[in-house]
C-alpha cells in the first residue's frame, strides 16, 4: 500500500484532496438522508425521491473522482474524452440508483447489505470509465492486485455503509453511514490511482476534441453545486418530516385521551389514529397511517354522504383486520393539522348495543 500513500502525497494537491473528501461526505450524507425520506414516502412518490437520491449519490461519486483527478499531477499534459466523461456520470447515477433501490425496496434484511455492495460496484464502474476518459501523452499500466483491492474496498465498505446509515432515522446513524460511504468512495479512488502507473510516450498525442482540465473544473463545480442544493433540500425535508412527526405524536397523545376510536385524515388518507381505533381494527396504530379510509369502512357511498355532513352522526360498518365487520357510529368535523385542513373522525363501537355480535365479511350487513 506504499504505492497508494506515495501517489496521494507526491502526486496530488492535498488541498484539492481535502475538498474531494468534503464534497464526497456532503453527497453521502445527502444520499442517506434522502433514502430515509424514500422509506417514508408513499408508493407513488417513492420512485421520484429515489431518483433524487440516485442523482445525489451519482454526482457525488463523479465529483469525487474528477476533483481528485484535478488534484492529480502526473507531470505531463492531460485532457479528458468528452463522451467517456459524460458516460462515467451516467454510469454513476444509473448504477448507484439501482443499488439504492435494492437497499430500500428489498423485503429481506440483507437488502441494505446487498445494495451497499452494489454501490461499491457502481463506484468501481464509474472510476474505471472515468480513467478510460483520461488522456495523456502515454499509456497507463495497471497493477492488477491493487485494482482488485480497490474494488474490494469499495464493495466491502459500501456493504456496511447503507445498513448502518439506514438503521435508524436519526443524525447519529446518518453520519456514521455517510462516513462509511465516503470511506468506500475515497478508498476505492485513491487505491485505484495507486494502481495506475503512467508510461510517457511522446508518440501519443491528446485528441483535439478532448476536454481540458479548466473546462472539467467548471463541470465539476456545477456537479458540486447540484450536491449542495440537494443537501440543503435534504435538510429542509428532514426538518419538515421531524415537525410532522412531532405534530402527529402530539395529535396521537391528544386523541388517546378519548374513549372512542379516533382518526385524522387528509382527504381519504389517514395520517394518524389513536390506540382505541387501532384496537377496533386489530392492528397497531402505525399500520393505519397512510392507509385509505376505504380499507376500513365497507360502504364507500356512506363515506361520501358522511363527509358532506360534518358534526352529524351516521351509522356505518368498520372492517376488522380479520375480515369481520363491526357496526359503528361515526361523526366528523374539520380541523387544522400541520397548517392544512384535515378531518377528525370519531368511531364508536355499537356492538354492545347490539348484543356484541361482529358480522363475518361474507355475511349480511
Amino acid at each position: 500500500m506504499y504505492a497508494v500513500f506515495n501517489c496521494i502525497v507526491a502526486q496530488h494537491d492535498l488541498r484539492l484532496v481535502g475538498l474531494t473528501a468534503v464534497i464526497c461526505a456532503l453527497a453521502s450524507y445527502t444520499a442517506i438522508s434522502l433514502l430515509h425520506h424514500v422509506r417514508r414516502s408513499s408508493a407513488h412518490m417513492r420512485r421520484a425521491w429515489l431518483a433524487v437520491s440516485a442523482i445525489s449519490t451519482g454526482f457525488g461519486v463523479w465529483a469525487t473522482h474528477f476533483i481528485a483527478m484535478l488534484a492529480f499531477s502526473p507531470g505531463v499534459p492531460t485532457a479528458y474524452n468528452i463522451a467517456l466523461t459524460g458516460l462515467s456520470l451516467v454510469t454513476a447515477i444509473l448504477l448507484t440508483g439501482a443499488s439504492l433501490a435494492v437497499a430500500v425496496e428489498s423485503i429481506a434484511g440483507a437488502g441494505a447489505w446487498l445494495g451497499g455492495a452494489m454501490v461499491g460496484g457502481g463506484i468501481a464502474a464509474m472510476h474505471y470509465t472515468g480513467m478510460a476518459a483520461f488522456e495523456i501523452p502515454g499509456r497507463i499500466v495497471w497493477d492488477p492486485i491493487l485494482v482488485v483491492v480497490s474494488i474490494a474496498l469499495g464493495g466491502l465498505i459500501g456493504a456496511a455503509a447503507l445498513p448502518i446509515g439506514l438503521r435508524e432515522d436519526n443524525v447519529k446513524w446518518k453520519i456514521l453511514g455517510a462516513l462509511l460511504l465516503t470511506a468506500a468512495i475515497c478508498s476505492h479512488h485513491f487505491t485505484a490511482m495507486g494502481a495506475a502507473k503512467i508510461i510517457f510516450d511522446p508518440a501519443i498525442e491528446l485528441s483535439g476534441t478532448a476536454l481540458p482540465p479548466g473546462l472539467l473544473a467548471i463541470a465539476v463545480a456545477f456537479a458540486s453545486f447540484v450536491i449542495v442544493v440537494l443537501a440543503l433540500g435534504g435538510v429542509a425535508i428532514d426538518m419538515r418530516a421531524r415537525r410532522r412527526e412531532l405534530e402527529t405524536g402530539l395529535m396521537r397523545d391528544a386523541t388517546n385521551a378519548t374513549f372512542e376510536g379516533l382518526l385524522v385524515c387528509e382527504g381519504a388518507t389517514i395520517v394518524t389514529v389513536n390506540d382505541n381505533f387501532a384496537a377496533l381494527i386489530g392492528c397497531s396504530a402505525d399500520s393505519g397511517v397512510g392507509a385509505k379510509l376505504e380499507q376500513y369502512f365497507a360502504d364507500v357511498g356512506i363515506l361520501r354522504t358522511f363527509f358532506d355532513h360534518p358534526n352529524q352522526s351516521i351509522e356505518g360498518t368498520l372492517v376488522h383486520f380479520d375480515g369481520s365487520k363491526i357496526p359503528v357510529e361515526l361523526i366528523q368535523r374539520s380541523i387544522d393539522f400541520g397548517g392544512k385542513p384535515h378531518r377528525a373522525v370519531a368511531v364508536c363501537d355499537l356492538r354492545a348495543r347490539r348484543g356484541g355480535k361482529a358480522y363475518p365479511l361474507s355475511g349480511p350487513l
